[in-house]
């Protein structure tokens, strides 16, 4: 099986056919050897921010010198983007060779696995075949019966920023989601969570006390942000001064507060990770596709994966600080089952005008449709047939002084970074 088999067989399963719960994936791991059963995990969830907060412990992780796996989703444009080691990407022979390894067991099971489960007992091989010292894992959805919740008691377990999102699932309320997410925490474990969000944090308290977990709420009083523009972001974090991030947004001043928590966890618990490799790991993170900079003039050209009613809030907050008092010609598409009347709420008042596209996604809503909620509020509109088409009238719209910025969906990322190119 080569990689592209590899990938084609994994997304023939898709969770949606399968009741929720760990039995699959246990069931599966056991018949593997429980190879995550040898590594040594910082577990993160939340609604967002994850990634971002992955990306940067995963890399103050390898300038301490250790060797750290690293597992995400959703990918951008490559599948292999999902399961990392050292940064590079696991290669299409590797992901072959372990898919073929994990297919006989999972074709035996009664309940074949998902998509996800296939997914993680592939990335668990191969953080154990690398002999990862630790591995940043990303939970996929919710937390509590997610697959990646297979693992022991993590180093530390992580809850990024909170906010309604795959409501239909964990909801309907914000402390259903946060008890979802919570799901994480474990008995006598080490927890960090972003906190700011009093529904939630009261979930994620009494979870911490019925679970006996030590609780670390981040403080950020001790943030201050020196400046964001489109070449990054500098802050403060006290007692850290000057800090410097190569990632573009007010937000991700927020999630570097978060990684750095977790790092004076993780130091308390043994981990050597000096001062100097927290300031090198956090200068050298790369995370695209959120408010990355694809062309940085004659327009500037952004993409965000902002995709939901918190993420926007964030997106608005930094775009009017990158852009003070300036309007933008916005290029959107976005799934139905997102609360798209919220986030054309944050992002109308910002918006010169709106070009609307379709992703790429069984679960996208159509162009015209989005349109036409986007000109109930007075927002000048057009829906394009391909993100091509749309970026090239969105960057007509703005002119060479102008703003694009394209967001609403992760499904988007690889298009526009596509289209982007051919301008």
């Amino acid at each position: 099986m080569n990689g592209k088999d590899a990938v084609a067989y994994i997304d023939s399963f898709q969770w949606q056919a399968h009741t929720p719960g760990l039995e699959r994936i246990r069931t599966l791991l056991r018949q593997l050897g429980d190879p995550q059963r040898q590594l040594r995990f910082v577990h993160v969830a939340g609604t967002n921010g994850k990634g971002s907060v992955c990306a940067c412990l995963a890399s103050v992780l390898r300038a301490a010198g250790y060797r750290v796996g690293l597992c995400t989703s959703p990918f951008l444009e490559d599948f292999r983007e999902r399961i990392r080691v050292d940064g590079a990407l696991i290669s299409p022979e590797i992901l072959g060779a372990l898919t073929e390894q994990v297919r006989p067991v999972a074709e035996a099971m009664p309940d074949h696995p998902t998509e996800f489960e296939l997914i993680t007992a592939v990335a668990m091989l191969y953080f154990r075949q690398c002999r990862c010292d630790i591995v940043v894992l990303e939970v996929g959805l919710g937390g509590g019966l997610d697959a990646s919740n297979v693992i022991d008691v993590p180093e530390a377990a992580v809850i990024t920023a909170m906010g309604m999102d795959h409501a239909a699932i964990l909801g309907p309320t914000l402390a259903d989601i946060a008890a979802a997410k919570a799901g994480i925490i474990k008995p006598g474990g080490a927890v960090v969570s972003c906190g700011g969000c009093p529904e939630a944090d009261a979930v994620i308290r009494q979870r911490c006390r019925e679970q006996g977990a030590a609780l670390t709420e981040v403080d950020f009083t001790r943030l201050q942000v020196r400046r964001t523009d489109l070449a990054g972001t500098e802050l403060d974090f006290v007692p850290y001064q000057e800090l410097r991030l190569p990632l573009v947004g007010l937000y991700q001043s927020r999630n570097a507060a978060v990684a750095i928590t977790v790092v004076e966890v993780l130091r308390q618990k043994g981990w050597n990770i000096s001062d100097e490799a927290l300031r090198q790991g956090l200068s050298a993170v790369r995370w695209p596709g959120r408010l990355e900079v694809l062309r940085r003039a004659d327009p500037v050209i952004l993409r965000d994966g902002a995709h939901n009613a918190h993420g926007m809030a964030a997106t608005v907050e930094s775009l009017k600080a990158l852009f003070p008092g300036k309007k933008l010609v916005i290029l959107m598409g976005v799934m139905v089952d997102k609360d798209v009347e919220d986030m054309l709420n944050l992002l109308s008042p910002i918006a010169e005008a709106v070009v609307t596209v379709r992703p790429d996604s069984p679960r996208a809503m159509g162009a015209a449709e989005l349109a036409a909620l986007v000109r109930r509020r007075g927002v000048p509109t057009c829906a394009c047939e391909s993100v091509e088409e749309g970026l090239r009238i969105a960057a007509m719209a703005a002119g060479q002084d102008g703003v694009v910025c394209a967001l609403g969906s992760l499904y988007l990322a690889a298009d526009v970074r596509r289209a982007a190119e051919t301008l």
